[in-house]
């Protein structure tokens, strides 16, 4: 009964909030360049799809890429910081910052450095996503057993077998959250990139239909847009349980 009231109450919400929508849209008759009803906007999803899906496989690449560099850089780090206190302590600080910058002042400079290509709203992918993966990985390996790891130890493991066999078995929760989040952030960093330049993908024909004030398919980007960072967290999520089902035991006895 809870797992059908935890997915039951969800959609319960999203329909009444649709009826109210298309209820105020039509009883107010509010203009289509104003705000659509929710009608107009599936009847937009359906007639642009063959559009809505070319685009949205530039964005994707884009997301994708950022969010594979950014998992890999991460781990990196992460590794770097828990096995180095110095490291940490020198680097740990500048990730911070890196956090405070606005994306939308570092994108026209890294359109000017890197041209109007792929790699800018790449690293602007990276930018947003690295964060939230490197902090996650960090904290989850240094909350791992110490006892585990003296035991180890005493059988004569080297780091390398240490971290293999229970280190990042371990900090693999944190290193999942982390992209579960990034997972979430990296369509929207790739939309940011072609906001500030693209020739294509979800952000620039957002801007084109938005500069005809034709709402209705900004709607409709912004539906894809969700669904699409829907399914990357689900793939995530997927990959988790493949590589790591000691995750879903852990998981399954907090429940």
């Amino acid at each position: 009964m809870k797992n059908k009231h935890k997915y039951t109450m969800p959609v319960l919400v999203m329909i009444i909030t649709l009826v109210v929508w298309e209820f105020c849209v039509r009883f107010f008759k509010i203009s289509l360049y104003i705000l659509p009803a929710p009608t107009k906007i599936a009847s937009a999803i359906v007639s642009d799809f063959p559009v809505l899906w070319q685009h949205s496989m530039v964005t994707l690449q884009e997301a994708i890429i950022g969010l594979v560099i950014s998992t890999v850089l991460a781990i990196i780090i992460a590794i770097g910081m828990d096995m180095s206190k110095s490291f940490k302590t020198s680097i740990y600080p500048h990730l911070i910052v890196t956090q405070t910058v606005p994306v939308m002042v570092l994108g026209p400079l890294f359109s000017i450095w890197l041209g109007f290509g792929l790699a800018p709203k790449v690293l602007i992918v990276i930018f947003m996503c690295f964060f939230p993966i490197v902090v996650s990985f960090v904290d989850a390996l240094g909350q791992v057993d110490l006892n585990q790891i003296n035991l180890l130890k005493s059988f004569g493991a080297n780091t390398f077998q240490i971290y293999k066999m229970v280190k990042i078995p371990s900090g693999a929760i944190g290193l999942f959250s982390g992209l579960k989040v990034s997972a979430t952030y990296c369509i929207g960093g790739a939309i940011v990139g072609e906001w500030l330049s693209s020739s294509a993908g979800l952000g620039y024909y957002m801007l084109r239909v938005k500069n005809g004030y034709m709402l209705d398919k900004v709607f409709a980007c912004v539906v894809m847009i969700i669904l699409w960072s829907l399914l990357l967290h689900l793939l995530v999520t997927f990959i988790e349980y493949l590589a790591f089902p000691h995750l879903r035991k852990k998981k399954g006895e907090k429940k």
